[in-house]
This record gives structure tokens, sequence and C-alpha cells, in this order.
């Protein structure tokens, strides 16, 4: 996976846009909670108080993610635990081929406790089996029958060296800008004194081009956009980006010791869900979970809920392998509901992941997945995994694909990073400025796809804890049929400033709404 997060903050001066993750650790009051707020929030607070009288059962949630920071003071009481394991005693005893798997799985683990945390990109894989094949030859030389392989290895090859280059020049780029920032700071406070402010900056006229450039990185300093720590964070990105995720000669499972292609081999990983990198996946466990009203950071949207750990995410790419079987640990081990915050362009082993997914389909589990933060359609663009592959005959009825919306109702109401699709995305959730839990009991403002997922996941989890007679298919059509419709409502087309209809952006032209959600489940129940 590349990281599914953007970046709350400001684009440096060259090379674009910066794709790593910041957050704000303080954020503004007016941000914390409102996706529970009226809409264009999703009515979390009223649909509890219209339920005040009820009680609730616990539901359990599987969270496929880079890990989960399961000591996480906001998280206290809300992680899953397998009653069926003594914990860390080295047996597997309950029998389900998992030793000491007390809250979950990493199937990014090793036994000796050490851990991957990156990966290389599908396509960096895919080009270096693809390598084997045909490094060397000419188009001439290719056998008819291999001909589609061929033009597919040449399109590889073409993007990851435009993308290495594009990587290694950012790299250079801000560790020169690190270098370079102390003394770029001395000749500024030279010109407009030490300490200076935004105001400062503003009043400061260049004499040259030289106090131009100086002027814009007064402001980065400023703002508190541009320091030393958000230039490693950028660095520490570009480097994964070079070493790791473009790298065709990296061995993604060096520590793991599986094959990654075979299927059956599947006695690997370890019991540490937490693992070295588990920002993302605290925060996605934080919105679906997190400890309500304790003024700690954002509330969770479901109050009743136990987080299942699967660590099967890494800073690259996330393995087919890895997927199915943490689809299938899900299910066997009691998960309702499965939130996936991740995707990719390319899978090598479709089929293998379409099967477990149609085996949590058999048994009424609920999959919600992360429509990507590519501003892309993904009606005519590949994005893995996916409700429909080329090979299905029919949908899943357990399936939702979730695309980000903010907080501004007119105009900017679908998130200017959110993938859409007529099709293949359902309905759309907050995912924009979302204040929640990340690892070290600290909080951080993130936005993308992997926030908005775990909303409807959340939203999912909190109609099944109070509606328990309600199947997961019934659930999944009553948060379609009672999301608030924004038809008619002219919004930019993601990534661009076209307008057009909300409503063409995804099945339901709609974001959820969880009090409609509850009356149309009182509905159902009271039949």
């Amino acid at each position: 996976m590349k990281k599914r997060i953007i970046a709350l903050s400001f684009a440096l001066f060259s090379f674009g846009i910066m794709n790593v993750i910041y957050g704000q650790t303080a954020p503004d009051a007016k941000i914390v909670n409102w996706y529970n707020g009226k809409n264009p929030g999703m009515n979390t607070e009223k649909a509890y108080a219209s339920l005040k009288n009820n009680t609730s059962t616990t539901v359990v949630v599987a969270v496929i993610d880079s890990g989960i920071d399961v000591e996480h003071k906001d998280l206290q009481g809300k992680i899953w635990v397998n009653e069926d394991e003594i914990p860390n005693n080295g047996i597997d005893d309950d029998k389900n081929g998992y030793i000491d798997d007390v809250h979950g799985w990493s199937f990014l683990g090793s036994s000796n406790g050490t851990n991957q945390q990156y990966a290389r990109l599908e396509k960096t894989r895919l080009l270096a089996n693809l390598s084997s094949r045909f490094h060397g030859k000419e188009s001439g030389q290719i056998a008819a029958a291999d001909r589609a392989d061929y033009d597919l290895f040449v399109k590889l090859q073409k993007e990851i060296k435009v993308e290495l280059d594009e990587a290694t020049a950012n790299l250079n780029y801000y560790k020169q800008l690190k270098d370079m920032l102390p003394g770029a700071k001395k000749e500024i406070e030279a010109k407009i004194g030490a300490n200076f402010t935004v105001e400062d900056v503003k009043k400061w006229t260049p004499a040259s081009d030289k106090e131009a450039k100086l002027k814009r990185l007064a402001n980065g300093i400023a703002t508190g956009q541009l320091t030393i720590e958000r230039l490693n964070e950028g660095i520490a990105h570009f480097e994964a980006q070079v070493n790791y995720q473009l790298n065709t000669a990296f061995n993604d499972r060096q520590f793991i010791g599986d094959n990654a292609d075979d299927m059956n081999d599947i006695h690997y990983g370890s019991n540490d869900v937490e693992g070295p990198d588990a920002l993302h996946g605290t925060h996605v466990g934080g919105i679906i979970g997190a400890t309500r009203g304790n003024n700690l950071g954002g509330d969770g949207v479901c109050d009743n809920v136990k987080l299942m750990s699967l660590r099967a995410v890494p800073d690259g790419d996330e393995q087919d392998k890895d997927i199915a079987l943490a689809i299938r640990y899900a299910v066997d081990n009691g998960a309702q509901i499965i939130n996936m915050s991740f995707g990719k362009a390319y899978s090598m082993h479709q089929k293998e992941v379409y099967e477990a997914f149609a085996y949590a389909d058999s048994k009424g589990v609920l999959l919600i997945h992360a429509a990507g933060n590519d501003a892309a359609n993904v009606d005519a663009t590949d994005n893995f995994p996916t409700s429909m592959y080329p090979f299905q005959t029919k949908k899943l009825d357990h399936y939702l694909t979730i695309g980000a919306s903010t907080k501004y109702a007119k105009g900017l109401l679908a998130a200017d990073f959110s993938n859409y699709g007529k099709t293949k995305v359902d309905v759309f959730a907050p995912g924009y400025e979302i204040y929640n839990s990340v690892p070290q009991s600290d909080y951080q403002t993130l936005a993308g796809t992997s926030m908005a997922a775990p909303m409807v996941a959340g939203a999912a989890a909190f109609l099944k804890s109070y509606f328990p007679s309600l199947s997961m298919a019934q659930i999944k059509e009553v948060l379609l049929k009672s999301a608030k419709s924004y038809k008619g409502s002219k919004v930019n087309l993601p990534g661009t400033e076209e307008k057009v209809d909300f409503a063409d952006l995804s099945v339901t032209g709609a974001v959820i709404d969880l009090v409609a959600a509850v009356k149309m489940c009182k509905t159902l129940t009271a039949k």
C-alpha cells in the first residue's frame, strides 16, 4: 500500500505533490468529531440519542492494516481478545494454526521477532518476475503467445523508471533543503528579525530573486509547515520509494521466509499485531471504536466494538496472499465486519483474493474497502481489491467500496483526492480532516479514503450492535438506502475544478447518515 493518507500540509517548492503523512497534534476544535455531527457528517450523535434507552451487543470488526497499537489509552477495552488462546505460552491452544494469537495475527512478522516494514509495489514485483523472461529481448524475438506479457514488461519498465527518477530527484531535493534550512533561517532573521511571524513575512518586500526564495521558505517556517522533522519525514518517504517500493531487487519476504506465491504455504507470521509502524492502522481502528465521550481525541463511531488487528499492509503494496489469509482468519475467528483501507493498481493473485472474499460473503461477513486516493474513476481504471473481478459472474452481497467526503457541503463535498465511480464506488463517508488515535497514545489529523472506509465499518458495527437480528446484508442495504442524497449538488470532480453532479460519483450519490439508518432499522425490526 502506498500511503493512502493525504497530507494536511503545504506543497513544497519543487516537484509538486508531497505524499507524506503529516498531521496536526492539536487541531482546531471545529474539526474534532465533525464526522459524527450533523450532515455532511454522519449524524452519529443524534443516532445515539435516538437509542439512549436501548441496549447494545458487542460487534467484532477486523482491521486488515499496518497494525494497531493495542495499548493506546483510547482503545482500552476495545481490542478483541481470543479467549481460547492462553497468552505467550508458545502453544496453539485453540488449534486454529496460529500460536498465541491473542489479539489477531501479523502476516508480516516472523517467529524470531523480526518484522517486515517495507515492500515493493505490486508492479515492481511484477516487473521483476517478467524480467526473468524478457530482459534483453527485442520485440521481434517475442512469440505471439507471450506478446501481452512482453508489452506489459515494456510498459512497467518505463513507468518504474519515470517514478524512480522522480523519487530520486525528490529525495535529493529534500536532503539539500534540510542541509540549507539552518543557514537560510539565519539569513531570514537577518532581514526580518528573530522569532519572525507570518505578518513579518507578509511585510517583507524581497529585493532580489534570492530574497524571494528566502521569503517562500520564511512563510513555511513561520506557519510551522517547514521544519526539520517534516523534512525528515519526506526524506524517509522518498527513501522508501527508492530503496524498497521501486527496487526490483528488494526481497519482500526476507524476514518472513515464506513463498508469497504459494497459497498453501500458510504457516508464517507472528502475534505482534502492532509492528514497527502502526500509525495508519491505529488511526483506522480509532475511527471505528475509540472510546466515546472521554475528551481524549476523536470519538469512535461504534461504542460496543472489539477490534481484531490483522497486520498485512506494509509500506509498499500488500501481498495478495497475506490479504487472502487475513480475510479467512477474520471470518474463522468471529469477525462480522472487515475493514480494508488499502489498495493497489496491479494484483498477481486475483483469483485467490476473490475466493477469500467469496468465503467471507458466504459466511455473511461485510467487507468494506477504501476506494483509493488517486482522484481517479475506478470504473475505468484498475484498483485492487475490487468488488467485481473480470472473471466474476455476479457481485458479492457483502462488499462496499467507499469514497471520501468533506465537511464542506457546497461545491467541495467530494474530497479532491478521492477515487470515484458511478458503478464501483457505493457511497461516500467523511475522510477529510479526521482527528483520531495514532501510536503512543497520541492523536493526529489525517485524510484519505482510508479514513472514510472505517467510518462505514463503524457505522455498520453500530447498527449491528443495536439491531443484532438484522443480517449484515440487510445492514449494508440500510446504509446505502438511508444515506443522505446530494443528487443535483454540483461539486468539483476530484482532482479538477470541473463541476459535476455528486450523484455521478457513486452508486448512491450520497453520504452515510446514521439517523436515517436507525429509523430504517427500527422499521425493519418492527415487522
